[in-house]
Protein backbone atom coordinates (compact mmCIF):
# COMPACT_ATOMS: atom_id res chain seq x y z
CA UNK A 1 0.00 0.00 0.00
CA UNK A 2 1.57 3.30 -1.11
CA UNK A 3 1.30 6.63 0.67
CA UNK A 4 -1.68 7.84 -1.36
CA UNK A 5 -3.64 4.68 -0.61
CA UNK A 6 -2.76 5.00 3.08
CA UNK A 7 -4.06 8.57 3.16
CA UNK A 8 -7.28 7.59 1.38
CA UNK A 9 -7.82 4.67 3.75
CA UNK A 10 -7.19 6.88 6.78
CA UNK A 11 -9.60 9.52 5.48
CA UNK A 12 -12.32 6.87 5.23
CA UNK A 13 -11.44 5.61 8.70
CA UNK A 14 -11.57 9.15 10.09
CA UNK A 15 -14.97 9.83 8.52
CA UNK A 16 -16.45 6.60 9.89
CA UNK A 17 -14.95 7.35 13.30
CA UNK A 18 -16.64 10.75 13.47
CA UNK A 19 -19.95 9.26 12.33
CA UNK A 20 -19.91 6.46 14.89
CA UNK A 21 -18.54 8.76 17.58
CA UNK A 22 -21.31 11.32 17.13
CA UNK A 23 -23.98 8.64 17.08
CA UNK A 24 -22.49 7.05 20.19
CA UNK A 25 -22.33 10.39 22.00
CA UNK A 26 -25.96 11.18 21.21
CA UNK A 27 -27.01 7.67 22.26
CA UNK A 28 -25.08 7.97 25.54
CA UNK A 29 -26.71 11.34 26.36
CA UNK A 30 -30.18 9.98 25.57
CA UNK A 31 -29.60 6.90 27.74
CA UNK A 32 -28.38 9.04 30.63
CA UNK A 33 -31.51 11.17 30.41
CA UNK A 34 -33.77 8.17 29.86
CA UNK A 35 -33.23 6.70 33.34
CA UNK A 36 -34.53 9.64 35.40
CA UNK A 37 -37.25 10.34 32.84
CA UNK A 38 -38.42 6.70 32.93
CA UNK A 39 -38.41 6.69 36.74
CA UNK A 40 -40.46 9.88 36.78
CA UNK A 41 -42.93 8.43 34.28
CA UNK A 42 -43.33 5.16 36.21
CA UNK A 43 -43.66 6.89 39.58
CA UNK A 44 -45.78 9.69 38.09
CA UNK A 45 -43.46 12.28 39.59
CA UNK A 46 -42.10 15.23 37.62
CA UNK A 47 -39.46 17.69 38.82
CA UNK A 48 -40.07 21.37 39.34
CA UNK A 49 -38.72 22.53 35.98
CA UNK A 50 -38.10 26.08 37.22
CA UNK A 51 -35.97 24.80 40.08
CA UNK A 52 -34.31 22.36 37.70
CA UNK A 53 -33.40 25.19 35.33
CA UNK A 54 -31.95 27.31 38.13
CA UNK A 55 -29.93 24.39 39.48
CA UNK A 56 -28.69 23.41 36.04
CA UNK A 57 -27.60 26.97 35.29
CA UNK A 58 -25.62 27.16 38.54
CA UNK A 59 -23.85 23.89 37.85
CA UNK A 60 -23.23 24.76 34.20
CA UNK A 61 -21.52 28.02 35.17
CA UNK A 62 -18.99 26.00 37.15
CA UNK A 63 -18.32 23.18 34.71
CA UNK A 64 -18.70 24.63 31.23
CA UNK A 65 -15.22 26.18 31.32
CA UNK A 66 -13.53 22.96 32.39
CA UNK A 67 -15.56 21.04 29.81
CA UNK A 68 -14.42 23.29 26.98
CA UNK A 69 -10.80 23.35 28.18
CA UNK A 70 -10.69 19.56 28.59
CA UNK A 71 -11.94 19.12 25.04
CA UNK A 72 -9.37 21.54 23.64
CA UNK A 73 -6.50 20.02 25.66
CA UNK A 74 -7.22 16.30 25.49
CA UNK A 75 -8.57 15.89 21.94
CA UNK A 76 -5.26 16.68 20.18
CA UNK A 77 -3.47 14.26 22.53
CA UNK A 78 -5.98 11.43 22.12
CA UNK A 79 -7.08 11.72 18.52
CA UNK A 80 -10.63 11.47 17.22
CA UNK A 81 -11.54 7.86 18.01
CA UNK A 82 -10.04 7.84 21.49
CA UNK A 83 -11.64 11.22 22.28
CA UNK A 84 -15.15 9.94 21.56
CA UNK A 85 -14.56 6.81 23.65
CA UNK A 86 -12.98 8.78 26.48
CA UNK A 87 -15.67 11.41 26.81
CA UNK A 88 -18.43 8.79 26.62
CA UNK A 89 -16.94 6.40 29.18
CA UNK A 90 -15.32 8.97 31.50
CA UNK A 91 -12.28 8.71 33.80
CA UNK A 92 -10.29 10.96 31.47
CA UNK A 93 -7.44 12.16 33.67
CA UNK A 94 -7.00 9.20 36.00
CA UNK A 95 -7.39 6.35 33.51
CA UNK A 96 -7.93 6.96 29.79
CA UNK A 97 -5.32 9.67 29.22
CA UNK A 98 -2.53 7.77 31.05
CA UNK A 99 -3.39 4.65 29.02
CA UNK A 100 -3.16 6.58 25.75
CA UNK A 101 0.08 8.31 26.75
CA UNK A 102 1.65 5.03 27.86
CA UNK A 103 0.63 3.31 24.62
CA UNK A 104 2.07 6.19 22.63
CA UNK A 105 5.39 5.90 24.46
CA UNK A 106 5.52 2.13 23.95
CA UNK A 107 4.76 2.41 20.22
CA UNK A 108 6.89 5.55 19.75
CA UNK A 109 4.16 7.41 17.88
CA UNK A 110 3.84 11.17 17.58
CA UNK A 111 0.84 13.28 18.57
CA UNK A 112 -1.25 14.29 15.58
CA UNK A 113 -0.27 11.36 13.37
CA UNK A 114 -2.63 8.63 12.09
CA UNK A 115 -0.54 6.04 13.92
CA UNK A 116 -1.01 7.81 17.24
CA UNK A 117 -4.75 8.14 16.58
CA UNK A 118 -5.11 4.40 16.04
CA UNK A 119 -2.86 3.44 18.96
CA UNK A 120 -4.74 5.78 21.30
CA UNK A 121 -8.10 4.42 20.15
CA UNK A 122 -7.01 0.82 20.76
CA UNK A 123 -5.59 1.63 24.21
CA UNK A 124 -8.68 3.56 25.35
CA UNK A 125 -11.02 0.88 23.98
CA UNK A 126 -9.09 -1.82 25.84
CA UNK A 127 -9.14 0.27 29.01
CA UNK A 128 -12.90 0.74 28.70
CA UNK A 129 -13.50 -2.99 28.26
CA UNK A 130 -11.25 -3.89 31.19
CA UNK A 131 -12.95 -1.29 33.38
CA UNK A 132 -16.38 -2.69 32.51
CA UNK A 133 -15.27 -6.24 33.36
CA UNK A 134 -13.67 -5.14 36.64
CA UNK A 135 -16.79 -3.21 37.66
CA UNK A 136 -19.01 -6.17 36.80
CA UNK A 137 -16.87 -8.53 38.88
CA UNK A 138 -16.83 -5.98 41.70
CA UNK A 139 -20.61 -5.72 41.73
CA UNK A 140 -20.99 -9.51 41.74
CA UNK A 141 -18.48 -9.88 44.59
CA UNK A 142 -19.73 -6.91 46.61
CA UNK A 143 -22.04 -8.89 48.91
CA UNK A 144 -19.67 -11.85 49.55
CA UNK A 145 -16.76 -9.50 50.26
CA UNK A 146 -18.77 -7.05 52.36
CA UNK A 147 -17.37 -8.30 55.73
CA UNK A 148 -13.84 -7.83 54.41
CA UNK A 149 -14.49 -4.43 52.86
CA UNK A 150 -16.14 -3.15 56.06
CA UNK A 151 -13.29 -4.35 58.28
CA UNK A 152 -12.15 -1.36 60.40
CA UNK A 153 -8.52 -2.35 59.88
CA UNK A 154 -8.86 -1.64 56.13
CA UNK A 155 -10.71 1.66 56.50
CA UNK A 156 -7.53 3.83 56.41
CA UNK A 157 -6.46 2.13 53.16
CA UNK A 158 -9.79 2.73 51.44
CA UNK A 159 -9.82 6.34 52.60
CA UNK A 160 -6.51 6.95 50.83
CA UNK A 161 -7.13 5.10 47.56
CA UNK A 162 -7.86 8.25 45.55
CA UNK A 163 -4.88 10.28 46.90
CA UNK A 164 -2.59 7.30 46.26
CA UNK A 165 -3.91 6.86 42.73
CA UNK A 166 -3.58 10.48 41.75
CA UNK A 167 -0.22 10.79 43.52
CA UNK A 168 1.21 7.90 41.50
CA UNK A 169 -0.17 9.31 38.24
CA UNK A 170 1.02 12.82 39.02
CA UNK A 171 4.56 11.70 39.87
CA UNK A 172 4.98 10.23 36.39
CA UNK A 173 4.25 13.58 34.77
CA UNK A 174 5.86 15.81 37.40
CA UNK A 175 9.12 13.86 37.24
CA UNK A 176 9.44 14.61 33.51
CA UNK A 177 9.69 18.34 34.16
CA UNK A 178 10.14 19.25 37.81
CA UNK A 179 11.03 22.81 36.84
CA UNK A 180 7.52 23.38 35.51
CA UNK A 181 5.67 21.43 38.19
CA UNK A 182 7.30 22.57 41.43
CA UNK A 183 5.83 26.11 41.61
CA UNK A 184 2.18 25.25 40.71
CA UNK A 185 2.35 22.16 42.97
CA UNK A 186 3.74 24.08 45.92
CA UNK A 187 1.26 26.93 45.43
CA UNK A 188 -1.75 24.60 45.30
CA UNK A 189 -0.59 22.62 48.34
CA UNK A 190 -0.23 25.79 50.40
CA UNK A 191 -3.56 27.11 49.10
CA UNK A 192 -5.50 23.95 50.01
CA UNK A 193 -3.88 23.76 53.44
CA UNK A 194 -4.63 27.42 54.13
CA UNK A 195 -8.18 27.31 52.71
CA UNK A 196 -9.53 23.72 52.91
CA UNK A 197 -12.94 24.80 51.59
CA UNK A 198 -11.38 25.29 48.14
CA UNK A 199 -11.15 21.51 47.72
CA UNK A 200 -14.68 21.70 46.31
CA UNK A 201 -13.41 24.00 43.53
CA UNK A 202 -10.80 21.63 42.11
CA UNK A 203 -12.16 21.85 38.54
CA UNK A 204 -11.64 25.61 38.47
CA UNK A 205 -8.26 25.49 40.22
CA UNK A 206 -6.98 22.95 37.68
CA UNK A 207 -7.34 25.72 35.10
CA UNK A 208 -5.44 28.12 37.38
CA UNK A 209 -2.57 25.68 37.98
CA UNK A 210 -2.48 24.81 34.27
CA UNK A 211 -2.27 28.51 33.39
CA UNK A 212 0.59 28.91 35.86
CA UNK A 213 2.45 25.98 34.31
CA UNK A 214 1.96 27.39 30.79
CA UNK A 215 3.14 30.82 31.91
CA UNK A 216 6.21 29.39 33.61
CA UNK A 217 7.01 27.25 30.56
CA UNK A 218 6.71 30.29 28.26
CA UNK A 219 8.95 32.39 30.52
CA UNK A 220 11.56 29.63 30.77
CA UNK A 221 11.49 29.14 27.00
CA UNK A 222 11.91 32.87 26.34
CA UNK A 223 14.82 33.10 28.78
CA UNK A 224 16.56 30.00 27.41
CA UNK A 225 15.98 27.86 30.50
CA UNK A 226 13.76 25.41 28.61
CA UNK A 227 14.21 23.95 25.13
Amino acid sequence: MNEVQKNEYYDRYEASTHLLGRLGTVAAILLLLAVPMAMGWVLKAAPDWTAFGVGFAQVALIYWTSGVVEFLVYSPMLGSGASYLTFITGNVINLKLPCAVNAREICSTQVGTPENDIVSTLSVATSSLVTTVVLAVGVLCLVPLRPVLENPALAPAFNNVIPALFGALAFKYFSKSLKLAVIPLAFMCVLFVAVPSLIGSVSFLILVSGGMAIGIAYWMFRTGRLE
